[in-house]
């Protein structure tokens, strides 16, 4: 191996990178954010590899990114994925968890690993729900909502134990989202009879 590979090997990684987002629709602002790569070079990165280079047509995505938690907790489903991919993030490194349930951003050594850890976690997501209802930029905006904002908090169920993701501000039953399903479908069920 030649010195001058270990620079292109960076260089290379960050391309990677870059395509990976593009793929999952990431808005040009995050790309840039975790790679470096300037706006140009990521419009043009998706035209060559996606417009036109036989891989499938991927939107870009513009304007501001998501910022509004109500979407996590629009209903169980949402609600459920959005705990599954919480834990992913800590899984995957990108927050702490304190035993009080208590959210934090974890500091990589740098933003490339960073934004590979955050494809890693959004792609095990993706492999767990085929139907995934969390687009990337919503996965970004709950990472925040977690660790930065503090909008999103983490709870225990009263009932089976779980760990589920809810809005801060809710009036909260300490139910997760498939207690609070199973609740409705015996409470109908005792209706009937």
């Amino acid at each position: 191996m030649r010195i001058t590979d270990n620079r292109y090997a960076g260089e290379q990684q960050k391309f990677d990178l870059a395509v990976r987002l593009i793929a999952h629709e990431a808005r040009t602002h995050i790309i840039a954010g975790f790679t470096g790569f300037s706006q140009d070079r990521i419009r043009k990165l998706h035209a060559t590899y996606f417009r036109h280079g036989g891989r499938p047509i991927v939107r870009r995505q513009r304007g501001k990114s998501p910022s509004n938690i109500s979407f996590f907790v629009r209903n169980a489903h949402v609600q459920s994925e959005a705990s599954t991919l919480a834990g992913l993030f800590a899984v995957y490194g990108l927050m702490r968890i304190s035993r009080g349930l208590q959210t934090r951003l974890r500091h990589l050594p740098d933003r490339l690993t960073f934004g590979e850890r955050f494809c890693d976690a959004f792609e095990a997501y993706q492999s767990l729900f085929p139907d995934a209802r969390i687009p990337f930029e919503q996965a970004w905006n709950l990472l925040h909502a977690l660790t930065v904002k503090q909008e999103i908090l983490l709870a225990d169920c009263g009932r089976c134990g779980g760990i589920y993701a809810q809005d801060a501000l809710a009036l909260d039953h300490s139910l997760c989202p498939p207690c609070r399903r199973l609740g409705r479908a015996t409470n109908a069920l005792e209706g009937i009879q």
